[in-house]
């Protein structure tokens, strides 16, 4: 399994989530992750060097967007079966990864990390946030027909199904751009609980400002509207 985590300004948190999933074992004492990149997308602190001490492969990213720098961590991951996408904040437990994997292997294509099913520590996401997903779930079940309740970023995707998705995404549209494509190509997609953690330190890049709220609510929302665009109207 090779790890995606974008991240920009996360020297506090970052070489915990590195280890942390470096760290991962199977019931044989076999590592889990073969290969973790970090894509800092214009860290002004020290991301890059806290990542490469805990152990990844750091790749550089300055054009700001977090579905360019997921797309840029996964340019740079090894030859992988799974790739796991996870935030450099700290807000997902890294054994939980497990979790998401177990669906893969159990024969899904697409593991959505859904807080809304898991534990949310007090404060883990704003009510922008919070709202933002329902009504986006809302959205896609009646476009497509399918119930979702989260646009988590904690995910794990097959390798082969990534590629067939062709994602374009440069900015916050990335998550849902994913879970509908893999709609309407009838992937298998199935949601699994995780805990969401109240971040420590910093403001989170979407719930902690009004441009992060503003500019995700935009992406989602205009993702899905050219999404069903494409499609022709037609159900998948």
């Amino acid at each position: 399994m090779g790890v995606a985590i974008p991240a920009r300004d996360e020297e506090q948190h970052i070489g915990a989530v590195v280890a942390d999933l470096l760290a991962l074992r199977d019931t044989q004492g076999e590592r889990l992750v073969d290969d973790c990149v970090v894509c800092d997308n214009g860290s002004a602190d020290a991301t890059e060097a806290n990542a490469t001490l805990a152990g990844a492969r750091v790749v550089p990213q300055p054009t700001p967007g977090y579905g360019i720098a997921c797309q840029t961590a996964v340019g740079a991951l090894a030859n992988v079966d799974v790739v796991l996408f996870t935030d450099g904040d700290g807000s997902f437990k890294a054994a939980q990864a497990t979790r998401l994997l177990d669906a893969i292997v159990g024969g899904a294509d697409l593991a959505i990390g859904s807080r809304a099913l898991g534990r949310m520590e007090a404060g883990a996401l704003s009510v922008p946030q919070l709202w933002g997903n329902r009504v986006a779930g809302l959205l896609v079940k009646l476009l497509w027909r399918h119930d979702i309740t989260d646009l988590g970023p904690y995910r794990a995707v097959r390798a082969a199904a990534l590629s067939r998705l062709q994602m374009r995404d440069r900015a916050y549209g990335w998550t849902v751009e994913m879970q509908v494509k893999a709609i309407q190509r009838r992937l298998a997609v199935v949601e699994v609980p995780v805990d969401t953690l109240r971040r420590r330190f910093g403001k989170s890049k979407v719930g902690g400002t009004l441009r992060g709220v503003v500019g995700a609510s935009f992406g989602i929302l205009s993702t899905i509207a050219a999404l069903r665009w494409r499609s022709g109207g037609e159900e998948p």
